[in-house]
């Protein structure tokens, strides 16, 4: 029997309609035009995830100059949301899949929730980079910033 890992490179990245920190709808279909980085973790508040959102707040920068928009995605609530950002004053959007049907239509999901994993996905839809880190591990600025690059790369070569 052969396991689903979730949708690949090179395929249309399926639709996300969630509402963030803030109570409002995020879709990822009106963020075409940009790449988009999803960033899957397990938990607000934990050791890792913390830690791996700190290293993106401190990175901002960096990732702005992208001109990607960088997400967080968990299964975690709204208001928990809304905590953790103030908490840490994270810069990036915090998308509330209460529901799990984003983590399972990204086969980021696990019996108790997310797995930490990234997803790039370029200005018209389709996904350029996808990686699941082991949990205790959080993937690296630079290896993310390079995979936005190489996302933008790729699309000024083929002309879209």
């Amino acid at each position: 029997m052969k396991t689903t890992v979730g949708p690949q490179v090179g395929q249309l990245a399926p639709e996300i309609d969630l509402p963030d920190g803030s109570g409002e709808r995020w879709r990822l279909s009106n963020a075409r035009g940009k790449p988009v980085v999803l960033l899957f973790y397990p938990a607000d508040e934990t050791k890792v995830c913390t830690q791996q959102l700190c290293s993106v707040r401190d990175n901002w920068s960096r990732y702005r100059q992208t001109g990607a928009e960088v997400i967080g995605i968990n299964t975690d609530s709204v208001e928990k949301h809304q905590r953790f950002a103030a908490n840490h004053s994270l810069p990036l959007r915090l998308l509330s899949d209460a529901d799990r049907s984003v983590v399972r239509a990204y086969k980021m999901n696990t019996f108790y929730g997310t797995k930490r994993g990234v997803v790039v996905i370029d200005k018209d839809g389709y996904i350029r980079y996808r990686k699941v880190v082991v949990p205790i591990f959080r993937p690296s600025d630079d290896s993310v910033i390079e995979a936005i690059e190489r996302c933008r790369q790729d699309s000024l070569e083929s002309g879209v």
